[in-house]
């Protein structure tokens, strides 16, 4: 019985030498990919940042209209605080507090909804974005592509550039809106 055992500890070690080379040598080509810069350079999600810039200017010049207000205010209280009558005094400061909440709220809004808006956009071209990466790893022969956030990547396996190329490809060949 103990030859047995003997004889079968020898056979899985065999087999596992075996398959430990088999797999050595089936190493596949891996890329890394850098998401973040991916999606800081790809050019439609470029063109859909100056979209949302110029969608949102008319908020955004409103916004800094009512911050001159209240800095105006703030100046007037400053410099009339002291001869201006007590009833006079309180209401410009409860206009300058009304104020400052609004402006707030309005900041909140307008970022809620131009991180809302930024979502919809990249969601948008993601299905092309994510088709460039698979087609790049494809034809290049990968057969694994990792996506940041990673602890680290070599540079030379970094496929971003190769794919931003891509995109940049294809975005040209798109006639323009």
């Amino acid at each position: 019985m103990r030859g047995g055992t003997w004889l079968r500890c020898i056979l899985a070690s065999l087999l596992a030498t075996v398959l430990a080379g088999s797999a050595m040598a089936q190493t596949g080509k891996v890329g890394y990919l850098d998401m973040q810069r991916l999606l800081d350079n790809a050019p439609q999600v470029v063109a859909a940042r100056k979209q949302l810039e110029s969608e949102f200017q008319t908020r955004d010049r409103q916004l800094k209209q009512e911050e001159a207000r209240l800095a105006a205010l703030k100046d007037r209280d400053v410099r009339e605080s002291g001869i201006l009558p007590k009833a006079a005094a309180d209401a410009l400061k409860r206009e300058i507090v009304a104020l400052e909440r609004s402006i707030q709220r309005t900041r909140k809004k307008s970022a809620d909804e131009l991180k809302a808006r930024a979502d919809e956009e990249i969601a948008k071209h993601w299905p092309e974005i994510n088709d460039a990466v698979i087609a790049f790893a494809r034809e290049q022969g990968y057969d694994l592509i990792l996506r940041s956030p990673i602890p680290y990547a070599n540079p030379r396996i970094d496929i971003t550039d190769a794919v931003l190329a891509r995109l940049r490809a294809e975005a040209a060949k798109k006639p323009t809106p």
